[in-house]
């Protein structure tokens, strides 16, 4: 679990290289211009094994790099102690819920809370799609509803 004090939050997506690392990056940022990033740990996983030792789509960097949004990661699955460390694991979409939902049953009492991130966009756009077969404009629209959803995430957590 999380140090006293501290609170996590694990991002996750398909392949850990398109929107799970945007929400990390956004987060961190928003975390950090609030003067609250020292009371988090902050990370992104997949769920598969598609991208892992990948640094995030170039796409998603240059959209980032627009908005003056830090962004360094590589990619790497999600764990069973991911369960058991991080208080909140937010997903993109249905599918990464189904599988977080899966694995999180098979880590006895683990306290993490496995939800969509677009759970709290307050445009209630719950499915962040993934953008790695689309173009700049969908690495923008997911960058929109990351920014969204982790502004609201933070005002709720803070």
């Amino acid at each position: 679990m999380a140090a006293t004090g501290t609170k996590s939050v694990l991002f996750v997506c398909l392949g850990n290289i398109c929107r799970s690392p945007i929400a990390e990056a956004v987060f961190s940022k928003m975390a950090t211009d609030s003067g609250v990033v020292d009371k988090w740990r902050i990370d992104s996983a997949a769920t598969s094994n598609y991208e892992i030792g990948s640094p995030p789509d170039h796409r998603g960097q240059a959209c980032m790099k627009r908005h003056g949004v830090p962004m360094q990661h590589v990619a790497r699955k999600v764990t069973n102690d991911d369960f058991m460390s991080f208080e909140y694991i937010l997903c993109m979409d249905d599918s990464n819920l189904s599988e977080l939902s899966r694995r999180s049953n098979l880590v006895k009492n683990n306290p993490a809370k496995v939800e969509l991130l677009g759970s709290y966009d307050p445009q209630n756009q719950r499915i962040i799609k993934d953008p790695y077969y689309g173009s700049d404009e969908d690495f923008e629209k997911v960058y929109e509803q990351c920014a969204r959803c982790c502004k609201a995430f933070l005002e709720k957590n803070s």
